[in-house]
C-alpha cells in the first residue's frame, strides 16, 4: 500500500478550516497560492463530444443512416452562453471521432425565429429520414416543425429543407400551456398502423406526454388523451419513449413490430435530471401504463444520478442496440464560460437495456470507446484493509479508463439501511463521505488528486443491509475536486439493490477525461457523471489516482485494469 488512510485523513483535515453553513459543517481549503486561470485547454475533454467552441446543450435527433452516425445538438453559434439556439450537426462512423458539418436547422421561419429547440429523428418508409423539432415564435409560443434532407445521396446529409406546412403542430387544445409544449419524440407505429409521437407538455398544470398521430408524418392530429400524465410533477422536457426486452441487451426499433414480452420505457427530464418509468404500451387504450406509480417523484428511477440532462436515445440498426446520449453542463460560472469561449459537453454514448427482472435500466459505454485505450496496466489479488490507499501508477491519470472489481470478504458488518435516504441520496453522500468510516465501505477510487490531497474526487461504495436484501450506495463526490472558488460541486449518489449472496463482486468503471468523471457502478446499475476543474491539471503537477478502503471490513480487488485514453478526433 502506498499510503495508509490515516495519512489521507491527516492531509484532508489538517489543511482545512471548518465552518457551519446552514447547519452543515463545511470544510474550506486555504488557497496557499494564486490559483491559475480556468481558461485552459487542459479542461477541454479529449474523448467526450464537444464542438471546437461556443455553447451546446441537448443532444438532438441522433440517428444511424447509410453508414453514418449523426449527432445534432442545441448550439449557440455566437457565443458560450445559452441563446440564439440552432441545430449544430456532426457526423461519425464510430460514435467516437466526429466531423462537424454545416448547421442543420437555423432560425429563419416565423415558427422558429426565436429558437430551434429540441427534437427527434425518425426514419420512415425504410429510407427517409425526417426530423421534427420545437420552434419558438415571437410570441414565445412553442410549435412543432419538420425538416427533411435536401439530398439523401449526400452521405453527411449536410442540407435540410423545411416542410412547407410548418408548423405541423400548434399549441392548441384544452388545458395546454403554449409556452410549455416542446421536444417531440422519435415516431413509432400505433395499433392502427398510423405514426405516433409524444410531445412534452404542461397539461392543466401537470406534466404530460401528449400523443399525436399521422399517416404521412407531415399532417398531425392530437389524440384525445395523453400517452401518460402525472399530477406528481409539472412540465416534462425531452420525453423519450422506447421498447426494451427484459434481459436482452439488444435494442428494438419502434418503427418495426415489437415482440411479445417487451416492456416500454417513458423517460422525461425534470428537476435537473432525467427520470424514467418502466411499463407497458397498451395497444387497446393507446396509452403507457407504468408497472408502478410513485406519488413522490423523488423516488422515480433516474437515468444518471449526476450532471446529466435532456438525454435522447435511438435504435442503432448497425449493431442492433439502443444508444442514449445526455448533455453535461459546466459547473463553473457563466463569466468563466465566456472567458473560456466554450460550454457544455455530451456524455459518452451508452448502450441502454433492461435488466432480466424487468425492473431497472442498465447502461454501459459503447464498445467503440475501447478503441482509444492505450498502455494497459493491471493488478490482481490486491487486499485493501481498513485505511489502505493504493496508488495506481503507469497510466495517464487525466485521461483514463479504469475498471475495478471489489470483492467483500464478509457481509456481517453491513450497516442498517434507512429507506428515508432514498428521498435525498445526495444528502446521504454528503454525510457518509469517503472520510467517514463505515462497516462495509466506503471503498472505491480517488481520482484527479493533487500531491497533498487538497484536490481530489472520490467515487465510492457503501454496503447496507435492508430487510430483504442489500443496498449499495454509490457516490461521486467532487466537493474537494478543486481549489477554485465558485464551483458547483454537490455530492452525487444513487442506490442499487444487490444480491451479495450470489454476487460478492461489485464493479466500478470510471472514465476520466480531464474535466469529466463518468462512472458506472454495479455493471451499469448506477451511473454518475460529474464535472471537475482541478488546478493540478493546469499546473502540471501530475494528478494521482488511488484505490482505497475506509471501512472496517477488508475488501479484496481480484482485478484492477486501467488504460490511458487517446484523444478522439473532433475536427
Amino acid at each position: 500500500m502506498a499510503q495508509g488512510w490515516p495519512f489521507f485523513l491527516l492531509v484532508l483535515f489538517s489543511c482545512v478550516s471548518n465552518h457551519l453553513v446552514n447547519g452543515e459543517r463545511v470544510f474550506l481549503f486555504p488557497q496557499s497560492h494564486k490559483v491559475s486561470s480556468i481558461v485552459s485547454k487542459r479542461y477541454r475533454t479529449a474523448y467526450h463530444f464537444q464542438p471546437p467552441k461556443n455553447w451546446i446543450n441537448d443532444p438532438n435527433g441522433p440517428m444511424y443512416y447509410n453508414g453514418i452516425y449523426h449527432e445534432f445538438y442545441q448550439y449557440n453559434p455566437n457565443g458560450s452562453l445559452w441563446g440564439n439556439i440552432i441545430w449544430g450537426h456532426s457526423v461519425s462512423t464510430d460514435l467516437i471521432n466526429w466531423i462537424p458539418v454545416e448547421p442543420a436547422i437555423e432560425r429563419d421561419i416565423p415558427s422558429d425565429i426565436s429558437g430551434c429547440w429540441t427534437g427527434s429523428a425518425t426514419i420512415i418508409s425504410g429510407d427517409q429520414p425526417i426530423i421534427i423539432y420545437t420552434g419558438a415564435d415571437k410570441e414565445n409560443r412553442q410549435l412543432q416543425n419538420i425538416v427533411l434532407p435536401k439530398n439523401k445521396s449526400d452521405p453527411y446529409l449536410r442540407e435540410w429543407t423545411k416542410a412547407g406546412n410548418n408548423p405541423v403542430i400548434q399549441p392548441v387544445g384544452p388545458g395546454l400551456n403554449a409556452s410549455q409544449f416542446r421536444d417531440p419524440t422519435t415516431g413509432w407505429i400505433g395499433p392502427d398502423g398510423l405514426w405516433r409521437i409524444a410531445v412534452g407538455a404542461e397539461l392543466n398544470g401537470y406534466g404530460a406526454a401528449l400523443l399525436y398521430k399521422s399517416q404521412d408524418f407531415l399532417n398531425w392530429t392530437r389524440v384525445d388523451h395523453p400517452l401518460y400524465s402525472s399530477n406528481a410533477s409539472s412540465m416534462w422536457e425531452c420525453p423519450d419513449f422506447f421498447a426494451v426486452l427484459p434481459g436482452n441487451s439488444g435494442g428494438l426499433d419502434l418503427s418495426a413490430e415489437i415482440p411479445n414480452g417487451a416492456k416500454h420505457v417513458l423517460k422525461m427530464s425534470l428537476d435537473s435530471c432525467d427520470k424514467y418509468m418502466i411499463g407497458v404500451y397498451d395497444l387497446k387504450s393507446d396509452t403507457f401504463m407504468p408497472d408502478s406509480v410513485l406519488d413522490d417523484r423523488r423516488l422515480w428511477s433516474r437515468i444518471d444520478h449526476g450532471n446529466f440532462y435532456a438525454s435522447k436515445s435511438f435504435f442503432d440498426s448497425k449493431k442492433g442496440r439502443r444508444i442514449i446520449w445526455g448533455w453535461t453542463n459546466e459547473t463553473d460560472s457563466s463569466s468563466d464560460d465566456v472567458a473560456k469561449g466554450w460550454a457544455g459537453i455530451h456524455a459518452i454514448p451508452r448502450t441502454i437495456w433492461l435488466d432480466s427482472y424487468g425492473k431497472q435500466l442498465l447502461q454501459w459505454p459503447v464498445e467503440e470507446i475501447e478503441s482509444l485505450r492505450r498502455n494497459e496496466i493491471s493488478y490482481q489479488g490486491l487486499e485493501l484493509k481498513k485505511g489502505d490507499l493504493f496508488e495506481i501508477k503507469g497510466t495517464d491519470t487525466s485521461q483514463a479508463d479504469v475498471q475495478v472489481d471489489f470483492e467483500l470478504t464478509s457481509i456481517d458488518n453491513a450497516d442498517t439501511f434507512d429507506p428515508s435516504w432514498l428521498l435525498d441520496v445526495e444528502k446521504q453522500c454528503r454525510e457518509a463521505g469517503a472520510s467517514v468510516q463505515g462497516g462495509i465501505g466506503p471503498f472505491g477510487l480517488v481520482v484527479l488528486a493533487s500531491d497533498n490531497m487538497e484536490e481530489h474526487t472520490a467515487v465510492h461504495f457503501r454496503v447496507y443491509k435492508s430487510q430483504q436484501s442489500y443496498m449499495i450506495l454509490m457516490c461521486s463526490d467532487p466537493r474537494r475536486s478543486s481549489l477554485r472558488s465558485g464551483m458547483y460541486t454537490p455530492a452525487y449518489g444513487g442506490f442499487f439493490e444487490f444480491d451479495l449472496q450470489k454476487e460478492r463482486k461489485i464493479s466500478l468503471r470510471t472514465l476520466i477525461d480531464r474535466s469529466a468523471v463518468e462512472s458506472f457502478g454495479g455493471g451499469g446499475r448506477v451511473c454518475i457523471m460529474a464535472r471537475v476543474y482541478p488546478v493540478v491539471l493546469v499546473d502540471d503537477g501530475g494528478a494521482h489516482m488511488y484505490a482505497f478502503n475506509n471501512g472496517s471490513t477488508t475488501v479484496r480487488v481480484p482485478q484492477l485494469r486501467a488504460w490511458s485514453m487517446s484523444r478522439a478526433e473532433h475536427k
